[in-house]
């Protein structure tokens, strides 16, 4: 009797706790800046101080990361060869159309000012990663050195420290893209995202870019023939 009243007290309890939502991987899936945030949150796991590294090898793309578990903080690295000119590789990691596309979790990308050469830009992101996360609004400038490199800093908003690179390298017919970055967030986040944001996200964004860019390399080529 006991046992089967409290089966019924937990029966009640289920049934009056509203559902959580379940957890799908597009909710997972998080390319390029949120990434950067994710990585950081590895802090909630591990001694103070420690610095957990962590690495994946692809086939075609090299994607590692440092994780600072005490300063909540982290660091991520990846490279990838595309077979597409830099100027068109230049062209896609400079354009907020583009993210908006590429990355699911950024919902707004707004250019708020411009240098009169075309050296920076300030641009303002806002990404909405998922009910279990806060929405995430801050202001970045992007400093350009073209067709080389891309380098970015948060000025203001959410997180504490946004600090990254894109660096091209022209090697022959293709371009080797190189993309950093070093992140604090301001918040926790858990751990298990920071696994797969390493071992999905980052390599789903890049392999996205190479696509993109050789479709437009060969776009241009079959243009340049007619």
């Amino acid at each position: 009797m006991r046992n089967l009243g409290q089966a019924a007290v937990l029966k009640r309890m289920s049934a009056a706790e509203p559902a959580r939502p379940a957890l799908c991987l597009k909710e997972i899936v998080r390319p390029a800046i949120v990434l950067s945030f994710l990585l950081s949150a590895a802090a909630a796991a591990g001694p103070g101080g420690e610095i957990a590294k962590d690495a994946e090898q692809h086939a075609d793309i090299e994607v590692g990361a440092a994780l600072d578990s005490a300063a909540q903080s982290g660091s991520v690295s990846a490279t990838v060869r595309i077979h597409a000119r830099r100027e068109v590789v230049w062209s896609l990691v400079t354009s907020c159309e583009v993210a908006l596309k590429t990355v699911p979790g950024l919902v707004a990308c707004e250019v708020l000012d411009t240098a009169p050469d075309g050296s920076w830009q300030l641009i303002r992101h806002v990404i909405d990663y998922s009910w279990y996360l806060p929405r995430l609004t801050y202001e970045m400038r992007a400093t350009y050195e073209y067709p080389a490199r891309v380098s970015i800093e948060r000025v203001a908003g959410d997180l504490s420290v946004l600090k990254g690179s894109w660096y091209l390298e022209s090697d022959g017919d293709f371009t080797i893209a190189h993309y950093s970055l070093a992140l604090a967030p301001g918040f926790w986040v858990p751990r298990w995202l920071v696994r797969a944001a390493l071992r999905h996200d980052l390599p789903k964004m890049l392999r996205a870019l190479r696509a993109r860019a050789e479709f437009a390399q060969g776009a241009d080529q079959q243009q340049g023939a007619v």
